[in-house]
């Protein structure tokens, strides 16, 4: 058994695959959203785009992988 300090924190980003990364999830959304800007340069339609990319990167950055590690999905993986 290991002790608390040898534990290596628990990552759900260690199981998902390179384009599931918090990396890729951010240059994804920021750039579909300045795309839409640069594109049609219409502010009601950049913000209409922004705001499902902005609930999905919420969730996907800050949501899902406290829920991961909350639910103990990750613990059985970890031994």
């Amino acid at each position: 058994m290991k002790s608390v300090s040898e534990k290596k924190a628990i990552s759900a980003w260690d199981y998902k695959p390179w384009w599931c990364q918090p990396w890729s999830i951010l240059l994804t959304g920021t750039s579909l959203i300045s795309g839409s800007w640069f594109l049609l340069k219409t502010v009601w339609i950049t913000v209409l785009v922004a705001i499902p990319l902005l609930a999905w990167m919420g969730f996907f950055l800050l949501v899902w992988p406290k829920l991961m590690v909350s639910s103990g999905a990750l613990d059985s993986h970890s031994d």
